[in-house]
């Protein structure tokens, strides 16, 4: 049996139970593979679809065994069924990254933020490097005071070649994050690049390390907040 039909049967008879069990459609559903880090849940018109992207993001190489990643060739096309379920209302997006692949990342933003249906990304524990953007790209943006977001030059591994235009490159790639930050947050770019380049609050390292007031204060997030004022504010949008 393949997995969408191991799904289908156990969705079945969850609701073959409900039935029994005198209990309506107008209770709170789940549905969805939870394995995956997506779930839909709510009731009438607000269902929200929640994804999850944790660990390191995964770009063209596929990481080493043992590493948590989030793959981003499976996020798009949930994605676009969230986009194109008329049963969605709103999309959270929980956040617990280290970064990963800068072009994985910014795809994922990018079709964040082109989206119609309401969005609310939650930074929890960490939204590290390429993880602003991506906390960035929702329509409301809330982080919990415990969590960190860590801004830093973009970086890369293997073979560097030393000519001007590997520098030229950096640059470019640095420009299209500060960019796409700047564009869907309150933080302007000279803020940006001042904590970007900093050198005296990261030991051995170029950077700054925010906790989640500061990342308020300078406007990378719109707000402190939990799970509850992420779904109040989706389901808010959803019943305008």
């Amino acid at each position: 049996m393949k997995k969408d039909e191991k799904n289908a049967e156990v969705w079945s008879d969850n609701s073959d139970a409900n039935e029994k069990n005198g209990h309506s459609d107008s209770k709170n559903e789940v549905c969805g593979s939870v394995c995956d880090g997506a779930v839909t849940v709510g009731c009438g018109k607000s269902r929200i679809h929640c994804l999850t992207i944790i660990g390191q993001i995964e770009g063209h190489y596929q990481l080493g065994g043992g590493q948590k990643s989030t793959q981003y060739e499976h996020l798009i096309p949930d994605l676009v069924a969230a986009e194109e379920d008329d049963c969605v209302s709103g999309l959270l997006i929980l956040l617990n990254t280290v970064g990963g692949d800068v072009e994985a990342g910014l795809a994922l933003a990018e079709l964040i933020a082109s989206m119609k249906k309401p969005t609310c990304s939650l930074v929890l524990g960490g939204g590290h490097s390429i993880g602003v953007p991506l906390a960035v790209s929702a329509d409301r943006s809330l982080i919990v005071p415990s969590a960190t977001m860590t801004l830093h030059p973009v970086r890369m591994n293997g073979l560097v070649i030393g000519v001007p235009q590997t520098y030229a490159y950096f640059a470019k790639m640095q420009e299209r994050i500060v960019s796409f930050v700047t564009a869907h947050s309150h933080c302007d770019a000279d803020t940006l690049n001042r904590l970007i380049m900093s050198t005296d609050s990261i030991a051995a390292d170029m950077g700054t390390i925010i906790d989640g007031r500061e990342a308020v204060d300078c406007g990378i997030i719109d707000a402190i907040g939990g799970l509850s004022d992420a779904m109040t504010f989706l389901r808010e949008r959803a019943d305008m």
